[in-house]
């Protein structure tokens, strides 16, 4: 029993060592250019091990997304305002969208390159690893982005049109200017355009 738990509790790290090395490599390179060899080098670990707990470079990715995306998923759920339950919608929205710049920011080009945007072709490799789109070809992450961003416009400003003011929003972050700006090291850049954008819209004049 004591060997079952050690040997757990190995796994566990080794998966944490695994994709916090991705996500190191994603700050500087796009997740076309990382190899498996490369991730098990900076991970510490024999190559072996990665593809024995993630397949394939596909599902190495889509784990660390997963787990970026639903870390932020909790936060928003039950975490401290104003990312959680507690603040003004227009402070949610803006503390979301931070987060969500950081997420890119940390693993650019991942999401777009992944296919999560709803403008993106289904793609077959996520029914292999366990995720599946909606009928309308949105990825899980994307529709509970675009849901809780949609939700919060709708909140402060049920005037407006959120469900497409959120896919405007969210839609800018996979468009390659940005990902070349996020390249740069620029997300701070990027993070404080989008405040800009939707404080404009959450206080611009009522429409007639």
């Amino acid at each position: 029993m004591i060997e079952e738990r050690r040997e757990r509790a190995d796994a566990a790290r080794n998966r944490r060592a695994i994709l916090r090395a991705t996500e190191d490599l994603l700050a500087r390179h796009r997740p076309e250019q990382i190899s498996m060899e490369q991730v098990a080098a900076a991970a510490g670990v024999g190559k072996g091990t990665v593809f024995h707990r993630f397949g394939s470079r596909m599902g190495l990715m889509v784990a660390l997304m997963q787990e970026r995306a639903y870390a932020l998923e909790e936060a928003v759920a039950s975490g401290p305002p104003p990312l959680g339950p507690g603040a003004p919608p227009e402070e949610r929205l803006i503390a979301f969208l931070d987060a969500i710049v950081d997420v890119v920011g940390r693993n650019k080009g991942l999401l777009a390159a992944l296919g999560h945007a709803a403008t993106a072709a289904p793609r077959p490799e996520w029914k292999e690893h366990g995720e599946h789109r909606d009928e309308d070809g949105d990825h899980p992450v994307y529709r509970f982005w675009h849901g809780h961003t949609s939700a919060l416009i709708a909140a402060r400003r049920p005037d407006l049109d959120g469900e497409l003011l959120a896919h405007i929003l969210l839609g800018s972050l996979q468009s390659e200017p940005v990902l070349r700006l996020l390249e740069r090291g620029e997300a701070k850049r990027l993070a404080a355009s989008l405040r800009v954008m939707a404080s404009g819209m959450l206080t611009a004049p009522a429409l007639a």
